[in-house]
């Protein structure tokens, strides 16, 4: 008896019910000068399909594209390829929302998300 590896059949049957948002938009987020940088990977979408949204300390990144228009007389052996919406957010407590740069190149956005100075936040209050 010949055992079959389980990715010989059925093997992209299961692919789009675990893949998740976060798996599609891989995320790397450090600090460094008083700002926030996010890099992430957003392979095959160009810079008019992202939107970036900050709100309230909550940076909102969306990526959505349709799937390609359906070609009758392709025959597809395989399509991983598909597209759609895609969405990631992160809080980062005190920004500055203004001040918020991005850019986007060879698949990779970078954003730099300027912090409020803990000096800005602190309130006194007078003893009586």
């Amino acid at each position: 008896m010949k055992l079959v590896p389980r990715n010989y059949y059925l093997d992209d049957l299961f692919d789009s019910f675990f893949a998740t948002e976060e798996s599609s938009m891989k995320s790397d987020i450090y600090e460094k000068d008083g700002k926030f940088h996010i890099e992430m990977d957003i392979p095959g979408y160009r810079k008019e399909e992202i939107k970036i949204e900050a709100n309230k300390g909550n940076i909102v990144i969306t990526a959505e594209k349709s799937n390609e228009e359906k070609d009758e007389n392709k025959k597809y052996i395989r399509r991983e390829r598909v597209y759609g919406k895609y969405q990631r957010s992160f809080y980062l407590g005190d920004i500055k929302e203004s001040e918020i740069e991005a850019s986007f190149h060879d698949g990779t956005l970078t954003i730099e998300v300027p912090k409020v100075d803990a000096e800005e936040t602190k309130k006194y209050i007078e003893v009586k």
